[in-house]
């Protein structure tokens, strides 16, 4: 155990050197590298050794290909879902971290072999049970990397989006048919290949247009467009394979109805293909700081498939609640678009629990919504409750100027981040409790809200000169690379202090606290708190504060103008004497 102890804290010190950067990684000898990737592939080894050694191999593989190939071959799939399965949830993390460098420094064709192989070992329903679902809370790293996954995997759909069918291919075409077949094949006694051509072409486009589409001679043009090309046509296959009766039901239901009312499947189909892309982000790249997944994207091998075939259900559904004629069928997606991203917004655990509630989510609970929302909008409109607004504001921004200088005495977790990747070196930074000083200093991994006598650098208030952010701030014109900057640029604040103009370089973990921070620092430099966090503070507390006002005055029109004062009465002798009730 003691020579595990060395070893780890060897491997620690030598992760410090490599983290400023004086060495290339590609320097490093090929026993070294393998030395390090024999402690990830030891059944019984130093926790911390095997987790540091995850963190090296992870920093290696985005640095060349030819260290990604060598720790792809020497560090299997296999071994990294065995580091998953674990209970310690540090060694899953750094498990995962390694899972996600190698598949984004993978070119396409390997990211895609990586991800049929981690479907075939039922990944997603692991990482569904046992990460999402256990009882340790899930940490803002593995949030990220979960989403990452999430992007990956949905991004292989983007190939198929972006192509539009080609109507010589002979597989697109079988596919094309095949959705034919599936409706109106089965319960014709004669199939249509017995009739002569022209009868057959006949029958064909009759039932094609039955089907949903516009060009019914040649339906193939109904794809042409990409977004959403062959992904459109690939969800129309798998609803009709997966879900057969719902799919004939779907079809027949429409074709014998009126011919203004009938809900075409084809159209419906691939609008809400490009709807479900754009929501979901598919062909976008993974942000570098994003922690936003849906935990029932994991509980399920073909998420994108099944999501489509519960959603266009809802387009009949929502259809027909809104008894919608052809003329209608833009309304009616854009009720289905705010139906799916009201109830994604909810975080459901599963599909199952994600139709149960976009179905009772219907066109008339839409309805109330939009109606609830422009009342409240209406409401803030009149002139007295505009002019109430106005004189609640100073007294609400005070409340949150007390909260920002709060949250500042209470300190943040920063990251020291490299160009390269996100750093776990961590430094705290809190405001002494008389709003004087600034103390910071560097803290080790779990450590919180450390005491200010044990951070040992500070800055008085009396020093700081400017604020700088984004663009402005040194750390990010030393090392702007494009997209990959992007997250950070915004992220990013610098204090400029004493008279030598010095610069304590910030980048936050999260927009919120960016936004606290930032208006903190300009409140101490005497300036406006000019994020976007305080426009939205400062409108939730208004509204509230509003509602709490006018609830004696529900359902009562408020006049624009005050009722006349009336004229003062006669005389005022009108007192009631109390001494005679007294007596």
């Amino acid at each position: 155990s003691s020579t595990g102890e060395i070893l780890a804290h060897t491997l620690k010190a030598f992760m410090e050197l490599m983290e400023h950067d004086f060495v290339s990684w590609e320097t490093l000898s090929a026993a070294f590298i393998k030395k390090i990737m024999s402690y990830v592939n030891m059944n019984v080894m130093n926790a911390s050794v095997q987790q540091l050694s995850l963190s090296i191999l992870e920093n290696m593989v985005p640095s060349s290909r030819v260290l990604f190939e060598l720790v792809r071959k020497e560090v299997t799939v296999d071994r990294l879902l065995t580091h998953l399965q674990v209970t310690d949830s540090q060694l899953q993390l750094k498990a995962m971290a390694l899972l996600i460098a190698l598949l984004l420094a993978a070119t396409d064709g390997e990211r895609r072999e990586m991800m049929d192989y981690l479907r075939e070992r039922n990944i997603r329903q692991f990482i569904h049970k046992n990460i999402i679902h256990s009882s340790e809370p899930l940490g803002d790293e593995m949030a990220h990397y979960l989403y990452v996954l999430q992007s990956i995997s949905l991004n292989l759909h983007e190939r198929r989006m972006r192509t539009p069918m080609d109507p010589y291919a002979q597989e697109q075409r079988e596919l094309l048919q095949s959705l034919r077949q599936a409706a109106f094949e089965p319960e014709s006694e004669t199939p249509a290949s017995t009739f002569s051509t022209e009868r057959r072409r006949s029958l064909c486009a009759k039932e094609f247009r039955k089907l949903g589409f516009v060009n019914n001679s040649n339906p193939a043009q109904d794809l042409y467009c990409a977004p959403p090309g062959l992904l459109a046509l690939d969800s129309m296959v798998y609803f009709s394979r997966h879900a057969p009766s719902a799919y004939s039901r779907f079809v027949l239901e429409n074709s014998s109805r009126e011919d203004k009312h009938e809900c075409p499947f084809a159209r419906s189909s691939i609008q809400l293909t490009v709807i479900l892309c754009e929501i979901l982000h598919v062909g976008e790249p993974c942000s570098e700081t994003a922690q936003a997944f849906y935990p029932m994207f994991f509980g399920q091998d073909h998420f994108f498939e099944e999501l489509f075939c519960i959603c266009i259900q809802l387009v009949n559904k929502t259809w027909k609640e809104m008894r919608a004629t052809q003329e209608d069928f833009d309304k009616v997606l854009q009720v289905v678009r705010e139906q799916i991203t009201r109830t994604l917004a909810l975080k459901p655990t599963s599909l199952e629990l994600f139709k149960t509630r976009v179905n009772a989510l219907n066109y008339s609970e839409i309805l109330k919504l939009r109606q609830t929302e422009r009342l409240h909008q209406e409401e803030t409109l009149a002139v007295p409750v505009l002019a109430l607004r106005e004189r609640l504001k100073p007294e609400l921004l005070e409340l949150i100027r007390q909260q920002r200088l709060l949250r500042l005495c209470e300190g943040t977790l920063f990251r020291k981040i490299s160009s390269r990747r996100r750093q776990d070196k961590l430094w705290y930074c809190r405001l002494s409790p008389n709003h004087k000083v600034l103390h910071y200093g560097d803290v080790e991994e779990g450590v919180h809200s450390p005491p200010v006598e044990s951070l040992p650098e500070k800055i008085p208030v009396a020093d700081m000169k400017a604020l700088l952010v984004g663009k402005e701030c040194p750390h990010t014109k030393e090392k702007s690379s494009g997209k990959q900057n992007k997250d950070v640029l915004e992220l990013a604040f610098s204090i400029v202090y004493d008279v030598e103009e010095y610069c304590l370089n910030f980048i936050a973990p999260t927009r919120y606290e960016f936004c606290l921070w930032t208006d903190g620092l300009n409140m101490l430099l005497g300036k406006e708190m000019t994020s976007e966090r305080t426009q939205t503070d400062l409108d939730v507390l208004l509204s509230m504060e509003l509602k709490l006002r006018l609830l004696d005055l529900e359902n009562i029109s408020i006049p624009d103008t005050p009722p006349p004062v009336p004229k003062p009465p006669s005389n005022l002798n009108f007192c009631y004497d109390f001494s005679h009730a007294e007596q």
